[in-house]
């Protein structure tokens, strides 16, 4: 068996129902559904677990993974089982595209509540043998992506505060265990 390398990339987007009584805040989504997501993608693993999690509490969520597909497959379910989800395909890990997400949340749902920051990769390999190209590539995901989109966030709450709107928002990070099993 050869080394595994997932590219899970992907964020969840969460946002208070239109006229709003739901502000979906379990410990495990996000707003992303928008950035590289992961516990495999959003479109898979636990990042899409969030996103059924978090619609089935009735909040609107935007699902973002560079794999429309697998997004699109979340949205669906969603969508089946009577909750609203789009897809997103921003790159979490580019700054500036990482901002579409966070806009297409207020967008489509009119507000922004919730940014759940779950992507991740990996690059099964020892230390030893972990090329930089390796570590740059999990630090853009693991720690730029989770930056990039909660930045983008931060901003737009910090912008409706000093409108003078009361702000009730969350940025949730969370993680998969894979790497405590070394």
């Amino acid at each position: 068996a050869g080394a595994v390398e997932e590219e899970d990339h992907g964020e969840l987007l969460a946002g208070r129902q239109v006229g709003g009584h739901v502000d979906a805040v379990l410990e495990g989504l996000a707003l992303g559904g928008l950035e590289r997501l992961g516990g495999r993608q959003i479109g898979g693993g636990l990042g899409a677990e969030h996103a059924r999690e978090y619609a089935r509490a009735g909040a609107n969520v935007v699902v973002n993974d560079i794999n429309r597909d697998a997004a699109q497959k979340v949205v669906d379910e969603i969508i089946a089982a009577g909750g609203k989800a789009v897809v997103n395909t921003s790159d979490i890990t580019n700054y500036a595209d990482s901002e579409n997400a966070v806009k297409q949340a207020i967008a489509e749902f009119g507000d922004l509540h919730v940014v759940l920051n779950n992507a991740g990769i990996n690059r099964d390999r020892m230390f030893a043998s972990l090329t930089e190209a390796d570590w740059d590539a999990i630090m853009a995901v693991h720690l730029k992506g989770h930056f990039c989109i909660s930045s983008h966030a931060v901003h737009y709450w910090r912008d409706q505060s000093k409108a003078g709107k009361k702000v009730d928002a969350r940025i949730i990070n969370t993680t998969s265990g894979a790497g405590l099993q070394g």
